[in-house]
């Protein structure tokens, strides 16, 4: 890893890889640690609002002055969504947070495990590193194709619970490597475990490490447990003008397009840029900047109508319906349109169902299992996104065409069910993804159909989340990222009574409301 001359770290080698993911203004005593422990710091991570954020933040740039002039080096964060999202708007997110807050390095996050994406990240990371990264650090949180660790100068091969960091394991191939090369990321640690969690990282061959006590939807926000030591200071690079034509050439197997500064990412894709706490300095809990894309947003607590069987009732008094992409014409859509409402369109991602219009897009070596308890249906292979890829593109452009305003895509937590398919987090993870960019890249907002298990990473992803039965399972608590998002969450439940369920609902800021199974036109909100 290139870097400037330091004293000798403390005794047990290990040094600390800080991802703090709250903002100074709010938490102020939680930066203040970090200079505490300025000795021990292999880097810290600034994410101003998953990634650098649409405009300079100030308080940013003097917590990042702070840390400089002790002799920290600076990661800006850069999210890379497993390789879907555009390469020009993560080659953009670098040069804001180089120009703005004069990160020496990038911390490239949700990258890929598997090799195919190795030539794509290879080129970023060449990007990277022409405007002026020193350092490169990789995060696929797990154990990634050997190949990733050639490409950076310092791989996260663990990002995850104490417990789960317990029971992992290493791969042979790890120990080709020196340990400065690895990091491990653990959170939800018990402060009598930090020593222990050192003694594992090196045990393991991991280097850098870092160890919070933080859980929930962001365990990052969190300062690291920690030890003393002593450090040096590390100088600051000048950018060099001009760089920018130098990166178009590195990157013309990604884009054609050059990374800008003004806030805007380029066509396609939009993205929120929401406080990494979730909360703006001075404002209140999950207050939201204006969607950058025009796109719809809606709000909690907005009101809504589910029809999926039937002719479709337009005169019901929500100012949100969703109903059947392929069943309802372009014509009701217009006609709930003229009443003042917005129109989700439901299609099934997950599954292939045997009465669709397009069912013989999909070939047999996608079908698996029967879904169980719904006729003609089979779940999808989810791990080909290169076959389920263009077949859902085309739904969401039927979908586009008829004038919906979002896109509800359902069964989208196969991982979870028995498909006939060795389907894993991640896979789902990559195909949830998918089908959020397909929605963006046309305009339409897009809902995340429960997968309550992935909201902590794919709440940025979505626009809204649909839920079924979390009042009776006892889940709805965990729907919250979505509201201190300000993104609305329209939750149903078929066997409850509404005063079991409206008053956690209405506490939550949940849109509610009980429905007959076969979500005919009847519906009692709460």
């Amino acid at each position: 890893m290139t870097e400037s001359t330091r004293q000798a770290p403390p005794d047990d080698g290990q040094r600390l890889l800080v991802p703090l993911y709250a903002h100074p203004a709010v938490h102020p005593r939680e930066w203040d640690a970090l200079l505490e422990a300025a000795p021990r710091l292999h880097a810290v991570v600034l994410n101003v609002a998953d990634g650098p954020g649409r405009r300079p933040d100030e308080d940013f740039r003097a917590a990042a002055g702070r840390l400089r002039a002790a002799g920290v080096p600076l990661l800006g964060y850069v999210d890379t969504g497993y390789g879907h999202r555009a390469a020009r708007a993560v080659v953009a997110d670098v040069h804001r947070h180089r120009r703005w807050y004069g990160v020496d390095g990038v911390f490239l996050d949700q990258v890929p495990a598997h090799a195919a994406p190795l030539p794509r990240y290879r080129r970023l990371v060449t990007a990277a590193r022409v405007l002026g990264a020193r350092t490169a650090v990789l995060n696929p949180g797990t154990h990634p194709d050997p190949g990733y660790a050639a490409l950076a100068d310092l791989l996260v091969t663990f990002e995850g619970t104490w417990e789960e960091y317990r029971r992992a394991r290493v791969p042979q191939w790890t120990a080709d490597h020196p340990p400065a090369r690895f990091c491990h990321l653990v959170y939800g640690v018990p402060e009598d475990a930090a020593a222990l969690v050192a003694r594992t990282a090196g045990g393991r061959g991991a280097g850098v490490h870092c160890a919070v006590p933080g859980t929930g939807a962001n365990p990052w926000r969190s300062a690291p447990l920690t030890a003393a030591g002593t450090a040096g200071v590390r100088g600051e690079g000048a950018r060099r003008a001009g760089v920018l034509g130098v990166v178009l050439l590195v990157l013309a197997g990604c884009s054609s397009s050059s990374p800008s500064d003004d806030g805007d990412d380029g066509g396609g894709e939009a993205r929120e840029p929401v406080p990494t706490d979730r909360m703006t300095p001075g404002g209140t809990p999950g207050s939201t900047p204006a969607q950058p894309s025009g796109r719809w947003q809606p709000k909690p607590g907005t009101r809504w109508q589910w029809q999926l069987g039937g002719r479709v009732d337009t005169s019901v008094d929500a100012p949100v319906y969703d109903i059947d992409g392929f069943e309802n014409s372009a014509k009701t859509v217009a006609e709930l349109h003229a009443r003042g409402r917005k129109v989700i369109c439901y299609i099934n991602a997950g599954a292939w169902e045997n009465f669709r219009s397009d069912k013989e897009k999909f070939p047999a070596s996608v079908l698996g299992a029967k879904n169980k308890g719904w006729d003609g249906e089979k779940w999808l292979d989810i791990r080909r996104l290169d076959v389920l890829r263009p077949i859902m593109a085309a739904r969401i452009d039927m979908c586009r065409q008829k004038g919906f305003d979002a896109v509800e895509p359902d069964l989208t937590e196969g991982f979870r069910n028995r498909t006939g398919f060795p389907l894993t987090a991640d896979h789902q993870l990559a195909f949830n993804r998918m089908l959020a960019e397909l929605a963006h890249e046309r305009g339409l907002a897009v809902g995340l159909k429960n997968d309550l298990e992935q909201i902590p990473q794919l709440v940025r992803d979505f626009d809204f989340a649909v839920n079924e039965q979390c009042a009776q399972y006892d889940e709805c608590e965990k729907l919250t990222p979505f509201i201190k998002r300000n993104k609305a969450v329209f939750h149903v439940e078929y066997e409850l009574p509404p005063g079991d369920f409206c008053d956690t609902a209405k506490r939550l800021g949940l849109s509610s409301m009980k429905k007959n199974l076969d979500l005919d036109a009847w519906r009692r909100p709460c």
